[in-house]
């Protein structure tokens, strides 16, 4: 039964695809239109414009600071004169002390977002945030920065520092700083 239907189609379809089949004799209009074609003139092609080179921007400022974060206010007090000196007397940065935190963050890579005061007393904590977004307490006699700036002292909207730098002429000098509240 399956096999009689299977036949039976395939009878059916037979004489459709043989239908496309059919020997034409007379193609002496295709021959005719092709020789026009032939015979027709042809036309130049214009050649494709030149284009200018593509010269790619690259841009370099990603490793600069983001221009939509605020700036880190640094204070240079007035009315303290740097104290200066030539290579090998008076101040020098204590190289064997074991670094702080906070000294491997430029100042400008540091910001402060508040201070706390505790239990009425005199001594205050500043809180410090570093460019990865973390949270530090700092009081007087702390680290900071990476020009060996000690916290001189914490104030509620500023902490001052004291940093050693050296003076161009193979010296080291004092340089009072302070880095305001955001």
């Amino acid at each position: 039964m399956m096999i009689q239907s299977k036949v039976l189609r395939f009878l059916t379809l037979m004489p459709v695809l043989l239908g496309g089949c059919v020997w034409i004799d007379d193609v002496s209009d295709l021959r005719s239109f092709v020789a026009q074609e032939k015979q027709k003139k042809i036309e130049r092609v214009e050649p494709l414009p030149e284009f200018k080179a593509y010269h790619s921007f690259v841009y370099e400022g990603a490793s600069m600071r983001s221009p939509f974060k605020p700036l880190v206010s640094i204070v240079v007090f007035e009315g303290d004169d740097e104290t200066e000196n030539t290579a090998g007397t008076g101040v020098k940065p204590d190289v064997d002390r074991e670094k702080e935190y906070l000294e491997t963050f430029s100042l400008d890579n540091l910001a402060m977002v508040g201070s706390i005061n505790m239990n009425g007393d005199d001594s205050r904590w500043a809180l410090i945030r570093d460019k990865k977004g973390e949270v530090h307490r700092v009081s007087a006699g702390d680290y900071m920065g990476l020009d060996y700036g000690k916290v001189v002292a914490v104030n509620s909207d500023n902490v001052e520092l004291l940093e050693i730098v050296t003076n161009g002429r193979g010296g080291w000098m004092k340089r009072p700083r302070s880095v305001v509240m955001d």
